[in-house]
């Protein structure tokens, strides 16, 4: 009779309970956003977003730069979100021919509904925890999230968190 354990990779070891806990959270955050997230933007799609919110307005260099993403991965990003609607991007500059991109309404939109969802997500967590334990596990992720940040090996890698 063959086990499970008899069919893993010499050196491979069980998940542990750490392991298991943030799959299970991975698993829980994305389905969660799946449903919040019909336009299926991507993490990369939704950084650019991010970024046109916070500055107003950017070239695709700039926002590849910003991103760490190459200019190719940008142009694809950029046309995906200017096919739904949510960015703009008009001739600019001396020579008109820089672009400079923007957040359409819908984009703002888009934006204003995922951070609703990520405020019902933490209201969600709020009443499993006593504020104190809030308060620990606001910590405890963001200890976290510098940890694997700083652990990335490549720009591409960094790109994902």
């Amino acid at each position: 009779m063959t086990t499970v354990s008899d069919t893993r990779q010499v050196g491979s070891v069980e998940p542990g309970e750490l392991e298991n806990a943030l799959a299970h959270l991975q698993c829980v955050l994305v389905a969660r956003r799946t449903r919040a997230n019909p336009e299926h933007v991507t993490w990369q799609q939704y950084d650019i977003l991010e970024n046109l919110r916070l500055r107003s307005r950017m070239t695709p260099s700039q926002l590849s730069e910003s991103l760490g993403v190459s200019r190719q991965s940008m142009s694809k990003a950029l046309r995906f979100l200017k096919d739904r609607e949510l960015v703009a991007q008009v001739a600019d500059g001396p020579d008109r021919r820089e672009l400079t991109t923007t957040l359409t309404q819908a984009g703002r939109e888009f934006l204003d509904r995922a951070a609703d969802s990520r405020r019902d997500a933490a209201a969600v967590a709020a009443t499993a925890m006593t504020p104190g334990e809030q308060s620990i596990f606001a910590e405890l992720c963001q200890k976290v999230a510098d940890a694997l940040y700083e652990h990335a090996q490549s720009p591409l890698e960094k790109d994902v968190v």
